[in-house]
């Protein structure tokens, strides 16, 4: 978590600048010993210009000479090629490569495969250039590629004058994908960029991970560089997935069914289709993606261009080809997990957490799981807890209560571990001393341990690249860590903190200074004093005003303390030396957010056990930790689905984890990014995403939490955490909020059989469970850029208000200019009077939320409860939402809620045709539950008869309101004692 005044100043609008001058160490009293404080300082790097700000950068585009490609071999599904240095070595931001090797392989009808790298790779090099496929799997080429290249959609061609350059082209359409052709191809040591042509007003999505608007517009820069930076908006921030979607859309001729390129589709009279293609660059290096007007650049700091075109034509085809050749299916998740979990950095003591679960009962509101952060900890240090305020004895107690009431709990480790001061016995901490027996640490160049600096003062970090490649004990050591951490705190999941990896100085800096251990960060926390947590809502003032002018006198306060910036800069600009990297700060500089990239992270020398840089996978720490807690976890649980969520993630990492959206504000800027943040992380194969609802730094206010505690009820993960030192914001704190609460929850809990299932999906065909609403209706293009609604599932439209002081809300009913039906969650009734694109508003008043059912669908129920697990116990539902035709269909999944591996399976087909819904079930899942009622939605009158299976349903038991056509069937658990899904039946009605 990024915690420090710099940060929560940064999110003032920049209201001043705090630059660290020279300082010496500094002490903060406690009530046990003088602390020595890391002086601020520790934390500075070089000044850094970025280049693409540089005035004085060389763009290499009018210097490198470019390749001549020669020496083609064909192959059965694509070709082979030598790539050589057109004319005199550039030498720009590295040293040249003058012989590079080309493969080009359709690995699938869908797949094409575009190579890049260097002909001679040596032992000596190989990570400079090679993304090693223990880490990041490469695609294989799949059954017979004979007929690929005649069968698909994507056609490649090359051309080698004035030098080489490709294009990608779908031939169904004629449309130019990707295209370098106007470009040099450039390939350094350090160094590699190449780019394509778009066309005028392009659709492109994903690129993350990053806090920006869902479609990703023509004037951004985005940086692939893992970073403790907070939610800092277009900044490089906690993960990478280096691949984007790109949609287009065609205007279709009525009469002759052609189609013709529009930039600005927002006829809604006219007939569009859309064509969706992916391209996904497999480097894990430090990376920069350059969107601009009519291009994009890609440029990297090492590895190799290895490019997948995924030709779509659709987002779920892309979406889903992408997980199963590249990175893989998301994990399943168990049951519980999809309950309301509550968090915050502040909960002082057992007693303290105890009372927030208390006060969530007596309100009557829904927990599943609660959580603490690093307060728990013996002065910030994992695996072991603070005896005085979270005492072993005293929380098996706790944990064992709240296991009893069905409830589960989650504690958060830090990426970064403890070194102690060897001059104190008393200061001894054995995990450390355990990793050290087991080489578990990552090196300095000369092969002593680095030594950063993280929560409990000066700390070292796992090496899980030594561990992969060398056997040395990161993971081993780990996984015993944290199976001896459970034998003394019973906790059913893992929260994995800091993983980018962070560092809060430069360098190793605790090498020679740990006897000065334990120390404080370099920064004031949150709530100290001078670093009061001030800030509140956009709004706040118009609604609070006297807690607002309190607040604005503290941020002065702050603001006239501060220290000025310098108005005179001096950067540092490294050059090129022939053969050698320059691994600390290379010659091109990337827009990262904290400048040098030694700032607040592990710097790029340090060394992994088998002579690895960090410089070449720093990336892939998160990725790693993730990987190493995952199976951890299985040695704590062998039978269950572990239960991560964690922040630095990397293509890949959702077969592991899920992920929240890091450090976020208390801000409707801030709800409002939760939902494209999503959406994103969809297309990453991470659905089990949600954010901090309310906001982590800064104070929430009531409107806003009301709202955002509505918004994230539709999150596949639903957590509420923020700060310390902020106000309390459960949702119990305030009474409108807890209302708010209680009914967004009340249609989440209802709506959970539907939520595991579409999770499956997720698990097991790669579908997504949050959907921009572009991925269903992908022939609307005025729905390109709608970010401000989603999709749960195929079924649930969510249309949130996000604006301050409104009490309506503008929104899109998609598909109803082709037929779709969409019916309001509350009342049931039909959604007249809408066109094609139309923006409706809509009654939003505080504590509304709008949501909406799609006509065509069966969606499975069951009562909403306090828990997950009362829920499971209850008997069933079904909402029938019919399409125009009078049909709709459906499934539900049904499993343990937990197995790895589950030893029975059921899967619930829903089929409505001619008035009469289906129920066919197949596996062998023991479900008890009877069915209790249907309500389908939509139907025609009059009804003189309802049967299930042929039996008479009492008159008393079911009811057509004509008025909304809504008929409802109750009273239904006598026709299914054995369970509703025990056997196939049949209802219906006439």
């Amino acid at each position: 978590m990024i915690r420090h005044t710099m940060l929560l100043l940064a999110t003032l609008l920049a209201l001043f600048t705090l630059t660290p001058g020279e300082q010496t160490a500094t002490y903060t009293e406690t009530a046990i010993k003088e602390t020595y404080t890391v002086p601020p300082n520790a934390d500075v790097g070089q000044n850094i210009i970025p280049n693409i700000y540089d005035s004085k950068a060389v763009n290499p585009q009018t210097v490198c000479p470019g390749y001549k490609a020669s020496n083609v071999k064909n192959t059965t599904n694509g070709f082979l090629a030598d790539l050589d240095l057109a004319g005199e070595a550039c030498n720009v931001y590295g040293t040249d490569i003058e012989a590079l090797s080309l493969l080009v392989e359709f690995q699938a009808v869908d797949r094409l495969h575009v190579e890049i790298l260097p002909r001679y790779v040596g032992p000596e090099n190989y990570t400079w250039f090679i993304l090693p496929e223990e880490l990041i799997p490469k695609p294989k080429v799949e059954g017979n590629p004979d007929s690929y290249i005649e069968h698909s959609d994507l056609l490649f061609t090359w051309v080698n004058e004035p030098t080489f350059s490709f294009q990608v082209s779908r031939k169904s359409t004629g449309d130019v994908l990707f295209n370098t052709t106007g470009s040099e191809l450039v390939y350094e040591n350090q160094f590699i960029e190449f780019g394509s042509s778009l066309p005028e007003k392009y659709n492109l999505y994903g690129l993350g991970e990053v806090i920006h608007g869902f479609r990703l517009g023509n004037n951004l820069t985005r940086t692939f560089f893992a970073a403790d930076v907070g939610d800092i908006i277009d900044a490089n921030i906690y993960g990478n997935h280096p691949i984007y979607l790109d949609t287009r859309y065609f205007e279709v001729d009525e009469n002759t069914q052609g189609l013709k390129y529009v930039s600005n589709a927002t006829d809604t009279s006219t007939q569009y289709k859309s064509y969706t293609h992916g391209v996904f660059q497999r480097n894990a290096h430090t990376q920069e993606v350059l969107l601009r007007e009519s291009n994009i650049t890609w440029r990297a700091l090492g590895g190799n261009i290895d490019l997948y075109f995924y030709e779509g034509p659709t987002q779920d085809s892309v979406t889903k080809a992408y997980q199963k050749s590249a990175i893989g299916l998301p994990a399943m998740q168990q049951y519980w997990t999809f309950g309301y979990h509550q968090c915050r950095w502040g909960y002082n003591n057992w007693s303290e957490v105890e009372g927030v679960i208390d006060n969530f009962a007596k309100f009557e509101i829904p927990l599943e799981t609660i959580w603490t952060d690093i307060d728990y900890m013996n002065a910030y240090r994992d695996f072991e807890n603070d005896e005085n305020r979270f005492g072993y004895a005293e929380g098996a107690k706790f944990l064992q209560r709240i296991h009893e009431q069905n409830m589960h709990y989650v504690p958060i480790i830090d990426s970064a571990i403890y070194a102690p001061d060897p001059t104190n016995a008393s200061d001894a901490y054995p995990p450390f001393d355990r990793g050290i027996e087991q080489d578990a640490f990552l090196l300095n160049p000369n092969g002593s341990i680095y030594v950063g600096a993280v929560w409990p003062g000066y700390t070292v970090f796992p090496d899980w690249i030594g561990a992969l490649f060398n056997d040395t004990g990161a993971n081993r050591w780990w996984a015993r860590e944290i199976l001896g951490y459970h034998y003394k705190i019973d906790f059913d999941g893992i929260w994995i903190d800091m993983s980018e990896v962070s560092s809060f100085c430069v360098g190793s800096c605790g090498s020679n200074v740990l006897d000065l251990n334990p120390a404080h960060p370099p920064f004031q926390l949150p709530g100290e004093p001078g670093n009061e947590v001030a800030q509140y809502p956009e709004g706040f003032n118009l609604t609070n005003a006297t807690e607002a002018t309190s607040a604005s006198a503290v941020l002065s306060s702050l603001a006239a303390t501060a220290v000025p910036s310098s108005t005179t800069v001096s950067y540092v600009r490294s050059t090129p030396t022939p053969g050698v990297r320059n691994i600390n700060w290379p010659p091109y500089a990337v827009n990262n957010y904290n400048g040098d990239l030694a700032v607040h992270a592990v710097s790029p020398n340090a060394t992994h056990h088998g002579g690895i840089l960090e410089y070449d996978v720093h990336n892939l720490f998160g990725h790693q930790i993730l990987n190493a807690t995952y199976h951890a976890l299985l040695g704590v649980f062998p039978t269950k689905r572990p239960f991560i969520i964690g922040r630095s993630q990397f293509a890949g990492s959702g077969k592991w984890a899920g992920h929240w959206g890091g450090d976020n504000y208390s801000l409707w800027s801030y709800m409002f990014f939760s939902i494209p943040q999503a959406l994103s992380f969809s297309l990453f194969g991470i659905p089990m995403f949600g954010v901090d609802t309310c906001g982590f730094a800064g104070n929430a206010d009531m409107e806003l939490c009301s709202r955002w505690m509505q918004i994230s009820a539709f999150f596949p993960f639903y957590r509420n955490h923020n700060t310390l030192g902020a106000a309390s914001q459960e949702p119990y704190v305030w009474a409108a909020v807890a209302d708010a609460a209680k009914a967004a929850m009340k249609i989440r809990y209802t709506l959970l059989p539907y939520i595991y299932t579409t999770f499956y999906l997720s698990h097991s065909t790669g579908s997504t469970t949050m959907r921009a609403l572009a991925w269903e209706f992908p022939d609307e293009p005025w729905l390109a850029n709608a970010d401000r609604q989603f999709l749960l599932g195929d079924s649930i439209l969510v249309t949130p208000c996000l604006v301050q002081g409104a009490t309506t809300v503008d929104g899109v009913f998609p598909g109803v200019g082709s037929g779709t039906i969409w019916y309001d969650w509350y009342n049931k009734t039909v959604i007249t009077g809408v066109s094609a694109g139309q923006n409706v508003t809509i009654d939003a008043p505080l504590g509304h939320i709008p949501v909406y059912i799609r006509g065509g669908k069966v969606i499975p129920t069951q009562q909403p409860a306090l828990t997950t697990t009362a829920v499971r116990e209850s008997p069933w539902g079904l909402i029938v939402a019919l399409d125009a035709t009078g049909e709709s269909v459906g499934g539900l999944y049904l499993d343990d809620g937990e197995s790895l591996v589950p030893n029975a399976t059921s899967w619930i087909e829903f089929v409505v045709t001619n008035s009469t819904l289906r129920a066919s079930p197949s596996g062998n899942y023991p479900d008890p539950n009877t069915l209790a009622n249907v309500t389908i939605l939509g139907t025609q009158g009059p009804i003189s008869k309802v049967q299930l299976n042929g039996q008479e349903v009492h008159s008393s038991a079911w009811n057509l309101a004509t008025s909304s056509n809504v008929l409802t069937i109750t009273g239904l658990d006598s026709f299914t004692p054995k369970g509703a899904w025990s056997e196939e039946w049949t209802l219906s009605w006439s």
